[in-house]
Parts: C-alpha cells; structure tokens; sequence
C-alpha cells in the first residue's frame, strides 16, 4: 500500500495518507488487525497462550534466556514499532486483550503447583501489561518493560533452576519451602527480582 516496509517511512506517509483519506482506510485498519493477530500468537496473548506453558518444559537456562527476554517478547517488539500504522479501532482492541490477558493468566498462576509453570503464567499476564500499554498509546513504556522484564524474569528462571537441580529435580511447590538458610544467594537474587516484577519502586 505504501510501497515501503521501512518504519521511518511509515511513519510520514501514514499521517499523509489519514489527512488525504479524512479517515483511515479500511484496508490499513484490517492490516494493523493482521500485524496484531500475529502478535498474539508470538507473546502467547489470550486465546493462544496454552502454548506457552508447555514449552517451558525445556532447561530452565533456556527459558531464562528464550522465554523471558527475547522470543516471546518479539510480538510486542513487532506491535510497538508497528504503532504508527495502527488504527484507533486496532488500538482499542489491543488494550483490552493485552488487559484481559494481563489479569487472566495470573489468574491462573495462583493455581498452579508446577514452580516453573507460576512463573510462565507469569510472563503471559507479563506480556498482557506490556500488550495493554501499546494499546493505550505508550509503545515507549512497552518497550522499557520489555527490557525489565528480560532481566528480572531470567533472574527467577535461574533461581528456580538452582532450586531444581538442588532439591533433586523436585518442582511441586508443595514439596519445596524452607531454603532461605541452605540457599541464602538464591534467596536474596529471587527476592531482590520478587520485587522488582510486583512493582517495588525504584528496582526496573
């Protein structure tokens, strides 16, 4: 439509095209959908988050590394450098899954046994946040989420590695507690990364 796929250049004809148009064209409202659609399969927004979970069965390093910081991520990586051709229609849509999301896969968190499975509950409803914010016209705040979310959510799939592999392979949370004084420097890098996902001020 536009002849380019560069973001600098979409970010100019765009607005030229909305002022020309006195509105936005139907097509360009359908293709911000499609670039979204595409966006909730790769940051496991609702309804295609089951798959998420499951692929944390993995080693817990990979998680760290895939899940938390780079590939799920790339969804809202896409949705925030693709604003400028996202419709207010689109953007309405976007912060109410990402907001539903956020809210109904932590939800499911609480209910679950599995440490690592808490913890990818965790990055959806993690995801949702960053979603919502896009949506409500912040990509900037989307984007630095993204990044805190890389480093304090690969900081507790690594603790829960240790805790695995210390506690012979064991992740049923019933069967865990109590390892403050055994493990006192995955304790504190755990806590120290608690806070930072429940919005303690001043640790992103």
């Amino acid at each position: 439509g536009f002849g380019t796929l560069q973001f600098h250049e979409l970010q100019v004809a765009v607005p030229e095209m909305i002022e020309r148009h006195q509105g936005w064209p139907q097509w360009l409202e359908t293709a911000g959908l499609l670039v979204f659609l595409g966006a909730v399969g790769k940051s496991a927004q609702f309804p295609l988050h089951v798959w998420l979970p499951d692929a944390m069965e993995g080693p817990t390093p990979v998680s760290a590394m895939i899940h938390a910081a780079t590939m799920v991520a790339a969804g809202v990586y896409l949705m925030a450098r693709a604003f400028p051709v996202l419709a207010p229609g689109v953007l309405a849509l976007v912060a109410v899954i990402g907001a539903f999301t956020a809210f109904f896969a932590a939800t499911i968190a609480l209910t679950q046994d599995d440490l690592k499975k808490v913890l990818a509950y965790s990055t959806i409803s993690q995801l949702g946040y960053m979603i919502a914010a896009v949506g409500m016209g912040s990509p900037g705040g989307a984007l630095f989420h993204v990044f805190t979310h890389g480093l304090f959510k690969a900081g507790l799939f690594l603790g829960a590695g240790a805790i695995i592999h210390a506690c012979h392979h064991e992740q049923d949370l019933r069967q865990l507690g109590g390892l403050r004084k055994r493990m006192p420097l995955t304790y504190a890098s755990m806590l120290l990364c608690t806070a930072a996902i429940s919005g303690v001020p001043f640790l992103s």
